[in-house]
């Protein structure tokens, strides 16, 4: 217990108490002379009220705060003294730095992972390590994409934010090899949103950081992909152990189910065998989701912005199932005007450490990444928090997943379920609760 409980704690570096600092507590009938008295007695100043008959005073004659506490407690009129306590946000805050060198300086940044416009990822962290599940320990996910900079090989080298223990084996689809290295950086920028090394006074954080990645190479370098590597990719990671498998990739709206039999029957073939999958509804605006995440079986996921916003480029229809971070403008629902400001500046990308400068070997935190290819990993991840807290089960099925998911999420736009939205923006933290917890905070 007392390990777990570490866990959540305040940065080490934290005091549990502000130094200098106590509160006293004067005894109903106490005048300012006894008052005056127990001052001088004890070497301190008074402060800011802390609240009615309580006094924050400030230590001067250099004693600590403990022997300053017992010195007041012994002096007439006094009915207590205690330090002045410091508390931090309920959630495990993580001490990546960000951009800068300051402890927790990613959630300068990462405003998808925040309670208040993202998926609440601080909460949903604490959830999972009490339910003994730190970071979705234990789940593989599949990432279906441009490769993954996860190894140090010729001309290659892993994301530094990654540690090699990070990674399942994988397979490249497009070359034919058992090395499915990114030369696009794409694939890098999602497999970080789900894994990136997290707690590690690092770069940034990743949502479902205990997890493990499994990279999937079905899209070449310029991000292209053909239905027969996407299908046998969905059917590799399915037969070698992934429990969650993240497809940031579309086909044009204008593609029918008919044509495209090979990736639709390995989905199938995932839904049977207990493998969420989860898929980006497509940037075009348009008011049908485009496949495969219109298929039957999948998480299919829309995009929002900082101002918890539909994004103007995420498309919308029947069967859309949740929405998450994905940056960049709003989208103009006049019905909506607290969270939709399109002639507004346009909200933030989403940010996450891969290739910059163009190159395979130079990492950074690149502006430019926005879309429902970044909203999908934000639910794949929490799908394997989900999974790894055994909350639903040790093998729940993906309905009962993406049910969970859906049930939890915020409600945005029309009340329950929309096209626009879904079931709403997806809350982490409300989708790792115990019951128990989930109870206590209604």
């Amino acid at each position: 217990m007392g390990a777990a409980a570490l866990a959540f704690a305040a940065p080490a570096a934290a005091a549990p108490y502000r130094s200098g600092e106590v509160i006293v507590r004067y005894a109903e009938g106490t005048n300012q002379t006894q008052a005056d008295s127990a001052l001088r007695a004890t070497g301190t100043a008074p402060g800011e009220t802390a609240g009615p008959g309580a006094q924050v005073l400030q230590i001067r004659d250099g004693q600590s705060v403990r022997a300053t506490v017992h010195e007041l407690a012994h002096q007439p009129g006094v009915s207590y003294a205690v330090p002045n306590y410091i508390a931090h946000a309920a959630g495990f805050v993580p001490n990546d730095p960000g951009r800068g060198r300051s402890p927790g300086g990613w959630q300068a940044i990462q405003w998808n992972f925040l309670a208040t416009v993202g998926i609440d990822a601080p909460d949903a962290w604490t959830n999972a390590a009490a339910l003994g599940a730190p970071g979705g320990r234990g789940v593989v996910v599949a990432v279906l994409d441009t490769g993954v900079a996860y190894e140090n090989r010729g001309r290659f080298r892993r994301s530094p934010d990654f540690a090699a223990s990070t990674f399942a084996p994988g397979y490249d689809f497009v070359d034919l090899d058992n090395h499915p290295d990114d030369l696009n950086g794409h694939g890098t920028f999602i497999a970080g949103v789900i894994a990136e090394s997290t707690n590690n006074r690092r770069n940034l954080t990743g949502i479902a950081y205990g997890a493990k990645v499994m990279p999937v190479r079905v899209l070449d370098a310029d991000g292209l992909g053909d239905a027969a590597s996407i299908g046998r990719g969905i059917r590799w990671a399915v037969n070698h152990g992934a429990r969650v498998i993240n497809l940031s990739l579309e086909f044009d709206p204008s593609t029918p189910r008919s044509q495209i039999p090979e990736v639709l029957n390995a989905i199938s073939y995932a839904h049977r065998k207990g493998v969420v999958v989860a898929a980006a509804s497509g940037n075009e605006a348009e008011r049908a989701i485009a496949y495969p995440a219109r298929a039957n079986g999948v998480i299919s996921v829309g995009a929002t912005t900082e101002h918890m916003c539909l994004a103007d480029y995420s498309n919308t229809g029947s069967g859309l199932s949740l929405v998450a971070p994905g940056g960049g403008p709003d989208a103009d629902i006049p019905e909506d005007p607290t969270h939709c400001r399109p002639a507004a500046r346009s909200g933030r990308d989403v940010y996450q450490l891969t290739f910059t400068g163009g190159s395979v070997r130079r990492f950074g935190v690149p502006s430019g990444y926005q879309g429902t290819s970044m909203a999908t990993p934000h639910v794949a991840a929490t799908a394997a928090l989900v999974i790894a807290t055994g909350l639903l089960g040790r093998r729940p099925t993906p309905d009962a997943v993406a049910k969970r998911l859906e049930t939890t999420a915020r409600d945005l736009g029309t009340p329950g379920y929309d096209s626009r939205y879904g079931y709403g923006l997806l809350n982490a933290a409300a989708a790792t609760a115990a019951p128990a917890a989930a109870k206590r905070r209604r």
